[in-house]
């Protein structure tokens, strides 16, 4: 869906959005949704890790509906402590079987640093942040990084299927990472600040 003309700020695009979520209830009621509870174990026992970047619509790209996944999203599409811990949730305790990372071609984390990000927002902010951005030089080679870091997890069975993707935003193709990228061997990961 795209942004209409009315999304303003000037308005309020939370109180439009709020609105747009009262219309949705309200069509799922009239649809006698009101029923049971949705489980919440994804119909296909797949987790998805994706950056949060609005140009992918993840739902549409793997033909989801609600209820079929479990999809986490942050900056970059990053292995987290906090995506290891809640995919260690989506398994232990909701069943899922499979993680599909899912990285993407133009990314704003291929254009930062750990220690300028940081360096920036202290400035801006006057409080340096103890947390690391994990930004990364090349999607693919952090791709295969995650997938390494979640087939050695103690937290995930070791019989997770762990495929990771780098989605490119104009053509919509995704592209499987099955090795570690060419680039990876001549470029190392990038330093902790």
């Amino acid at each position: 869906m795209s942004a209409p003309e009315d999304l303003g700020h000037a308005q309020g695009t939370t109180d439009i959005l709020l609105g747009r979520a009262a219309s949705f209830a309200a069509r799922r009621r009239a649809a006698g949704g009101g029923g049971p509870a949705r489980p919440a174990s994804p119909a296909t026992g797949v987790a998805i890790v994706a950056c949060m970047d609005a140009r992918i619509n993840l739902e549409a790209i793997f033909g989801l509906a609600e209820g079929d996944a479990h999809i986490l999203r942050n900056a970059g599409g990053v292995v987290t402590e906090d995506i290891e811990r809640s995919l260690a949730v989506s398994q232990h305790a909701l069943g899922t079987t499979e993680i599909i990372l899912v990285h993407h071609t133009r990314c704003g984390m291929e254009t930062l640093t750990d220690e300028g990000f940081r360096a920036s927002l202290a400035e801006r902010t006057g409080v340096r942040p103890a947390w690391r951005l994990q930004a990364f030089t090349s999607a693919a080679q952090d791709v295969w990084r995650s997938i390494t870091v979640l087939r050695s997890s103690p937290f995930l069975r070791a019989s997770t299927s762990v495929r990771g993707f780098v989605y490119d935003v104009e053509t919509g193709e995704l592209d499987e990472i099955t090795e570690i990228p060419r680039s990876a061997a001549a470029e190392p990961t990038q330093a902790t600040a």
